[in-house]
């Protein structure tokens, strides 16, 4: 008993001891991030501007009324660098990792001093002496110019960077350009980390790199593959998707494209419209598979939905194609590569498993109604909440001007295009009438309620 009261007094001492205040060194909650990257001669520098106050564990001198002390903080500001930054960054030259960067500069900043509108003004601005301690600038809104450097054997050669300076708050959004000698600048924008960023890609490196982001995409895409479900719930047979899948594929390829080459209406709801619509075609396509439709001009119905979905995925598309280098074509095509590998990835399975279910347990016809039940319920409350969303913008009628008129033809010929490919497709799928019509060679029938054996709904 005295035991346990000693244990009870120890433990009412430690709660009523002094804490210390951990306001000072919490992780701050957004942190954008400035970077140039430049190689010349046989030393590659790169530039950096954080806020200080993303360097935790650090109690940077101050006097009052809460003003940072420059002179007396310049070994901490110096470490920091040290720790927080330059752990942080791994640059590559022709794919092998150049080691640990020299910090050759290090200064303490005002923030909004435009020194990081160009790279000689940067590293002017870093080079330059301290700040004077009379300048009234609390920690919290100082900013920390850092000058890294790395050996390199050839200022042509191609660079790679890995980033993991997300590490400095919880939502980090990183601005980097890139200097190459002789070459245009590269911007980029990413969000947290993005992974190895080729700064100047082949177009291998771009090709690679979209198919991996494209494949990714879809699969992260529960609408998208909820839509690709409710193509998929009737069918049991290889030659009735091969219309319907390819359909949709090409759709959704035509839109993918006029969006990357900006086709796409600048107007804040034009997104909001595209995302509720998505939810549209995942409630209409479940409610053909309950009522019952005509199999052979499924595929005409996949390919207006596909238009649809291809300005979605463009949505995705539009940030990342900063990463594509001088390679647009050649990333707008990878990117779709990369969606048709994830769609098949998923029919893959989908497929086998529906087979096997209709087969063993589940009756096909209600089978078929329970599951598209379930996505009409799911899609009808993505439809009703984005809806609801896109009621909240302003729908102004468009200035008649030359803008207008060289949008207006830009559209129509994307529709000359679309009513060009659906005649093309009509032609080619005409001889699979038939077989679509009783599921294919395979001798599987499409189970879609009230269909007869033409395939057409009663």
């Amino acid at each position: 008993m005295r035991l346990r009261r000693s244990a009870a007094l120890v433990v009412a001492l430690i709660l009523l001891l002094p804490t210390w205040s951990g306001e000072a060194h919490e992780i701050p909650a957004d942190v954008t991030i400035q970077a140039f990257v430049r190689p010349v001669g046989d030393t590659l520098s790169m530039l950096v501007r954080v806020p200080l106050e993303a360097m935790r564990d650090y109690d940077f001198p101050t006097r009052e009324p809460g003003y940072l002390v420059v002179s007396a903080a310049g070994d901490l500001v110096t470490e920091a660098a040290e720790l927080w930054v330059a752990e942080y960054v791994t640059m590559f030259e022709n794919e092998e990792p150049l080691g640990r960067p020299t910090v050759a500069a290090v200064r303490v900043a005002i923030p909004g001093d435009g020194a990081f509108v160009s790279y000689e003004r940067a590293l002017a601005n870093v080079r330059s002496a301290p700040l004077a301690d009379g300048v009234e600038l609390p920690p919290g809104q100082a900013m920390l110019d850092v000058l890294l450097r790395w050996p390199i054997e050839s200022a042509e050669s191609d660079f790679a960077l890995e980033s993991g300076l997300q590490h400095l708050g919880l939502r980090t959004v990183t601005v980097l350009r890139f200097l190459p000698p002789g070459g245009a600048e590269r911007a980029f924008q990413f969000s947290d980390n993005p992974g190895r960023l080729d700064l100047d890609p082949r177009w291998h490196q771009a090709a690679w790199r979209f198919v991996v982001f494209g494949f990714g995409h879809i699969l992260d895409g529960i609408d998208h593959i909820l839509f690709l479900l409710c193509l998929v719930v009737p069918l049991r047979s290889f030659w009735a998707l091969v219309p319907i899948v390819t359909s949709f594929t090409i759709a959704h390829s035509i839109t993918l494209v006029a969006a990357a080459l900006g086709m796409t209406p600048g107007v804040l709801w034009f997104p909001a419209l595209i995302e509720t619509l998505i939810a549209l075609s995942i409630v209409f396509m479940a409610f053909e598979n309950i009522l019952g439709t005509t199999l052979d001009k499924r595929w005409m119905i996949a390919f207006g939905f596909g238009l649809v979905h291809g300005f979605g995925f463009s949505f995705a598309l539009s940030e990342s194609l900063q990463f594509a280098g001088a390679h647009l074509l050649t990333s707008l095509v990878s990117f779709n590569v990369g969606v048709e590998l994830g769609q098949l990835f998923l029919l893959a399975l989908m497929v086998p498993i529906l087979r096997l279910s209709f087969r063993s347990w589940l009756p096909p016809v209600m089978g078929v109604v329970v599951l598209s039940a379930l996505l009409a319920h799911t899609g009808w409350h993505w439809m009703l909440d984005r809806g609801g969303d896109l009621l909240q913008y302003d729908f102004v009628m468009p200035l008649v001007n030359a803008s207008f008129v060289a949008t207006l033809l830009r559209w129509i010929m994307l529709a000359v295009i679309v009513g060009g490919t659906l005649w093309a497709l009509k032609g080619v799928f005409g001889w699979m009438d038939e077989r679509v019509a009783t599921g294919g060679r395979d001798g599987e029938a499409a189970i879609l309620p009230g269909a007869t054996e033409e395939g057409s709904a009663i």
